[in-house]
């Protein structure tokens, strides 16, 4: 009988329609993986986020999933437009074999300002790179070994690349006159080049596409604190997930137009999955985040309702040139 090495090897990598593309329960800190038209969407001139997933301790073997991106974003032209160049890179790793995956994705997004007066941009990202899925042939077993005949699987690779691409378009605005109180839809497509998916260069193995539909809304309760509330849903062969929730911001400090301090707490639901709770602190012009999944799925019995952890980190700033976003009266933001 082959053990679970191999056959976790087939289900998540060499299936046509067998797994979900890797994703965080901190979907709201990893921008470019949901849709690379939300690459500069922020107030800065650019940031830096760091995601770090654990999950499964209490199962198997866990998965360990880093993600890291950085946009820089710049004014162009003189219709209040701007470009954000980005890139993204990714590292998962899981399973008794050590199966790795690595992507290295750069991005661009255009910002087309709608409106002189007030936020109002329409935003069309693309990103495309590098990937590459590997595993530790050492550690896989089958029932071959135990004749002497190694692990019988003659055609299958230790490794292989591919080149993937994603596009998309989103729509970003303020909700009324106070610059802070704003809202972004999205919608991306993934996986559009359909690139080649399997350990046995079996041509027929194709990455399933993936559509991503995102949105977010954050507006002011009183002048020192505010609500956030995201959503995103996504579809990918027989697979959909929907992560919906919020955070509520509460400022810190005597100068609360820049307070030095601002507490987030909130909860968020990855349907049919997990219940998820979130613990954000800003400190000028960092970041830093918790949340911690409650498996709320058919695993929870054997999981004791145990899922994974998050930390994530960010650094948001502006440049000292003179046309920085600092000083700009519209501007792509949430």
């Amino acid at each position: 009988m082959v053990k679970t090495g191999l056959v976790s090897l087939l289900a998540s990598c060499c299936l046509p329609v067998s797994a979900q593309d890797i994703h965080f329960s901190q979907f709201f800190e990893a921008p470019l993986l949901r849709n690379p038209s939300l690459a500069g969407i922020f107030s800065g001139d650019y940031r830096v986020q760091a995601v770090y997933r654990d999950q499964w301790n209490s199962v198997t073997t866990a998965y360990k999933t880093i993600s890291l991106n950085g946009e820089y974003k710049m004014p162009i032209g003189s219709a209040n437009d701007f470009l954000t160049i980005g890139l993204q890179m990714l590292q998962d790793k899981a399973g008794t074999i050590s199966w790795v995956s690595t992507h290295v994705l750069p991005a661009v997004n255009y910002h087309k300002s709608l409106s002189n007066e007030r936020t109002s941009y329409l935003s069309i990202g693309f990103m495309g790179g590098w990937v590459q899925k590997r595993f530790d042939r050492t550690k896989m077993t089958t029932n071959s070994m135990y004749d002497g005949l190694g692990d019988g699987e003659m055609n299958l690779l230790p490794q292989y690349s591919y080149w993937d691409a994603a596009a998309g378009m989103s729509y970003n605005a303020q909700l009324n006159s106070n610059p802070e109180n704003n809202f972004y839809v999205g919608v991306a497509y993934h996986h559009f080049n359909r690139p080649k998916n399997s350990f046995y260069r079996d041509p027929s193995i194709e990455l399933t596409p993936k559509t991503d539909i995102s949105a977010g809304v954050r507006f002011a309760v009183t002048e020192g604190s505010y609500i956030t509330l995201q959503g995103n849903q996504s579809f990918q062969g027989a697979f959909q997930e929907t992560m919906i929730g919020g955070l509520y911001g509460m400022k810190l400090g005597a100068d609360l137009e820049n307070p030095k301090y601002t507490v987030h707490g909130g909860a968020f639901l990855r349907v049919n999955d997990a219940l998820i709770p979130v613990v954000k602190v800003d400190y000028n012009p960092f970041s830093f985040s918790f949340s911690y999944d409650v498996n709320i799925s058919k695993l929870k019995t054997s999981s004791y309702g145990r899922g994974g952890f998050e930390l994530g980190v960010s650094y948001v700033g502006f440049t000292n040139r003179d046309n920085s976003s600092l000083n700009a009266v519209v501007c792509p933001r949430f």
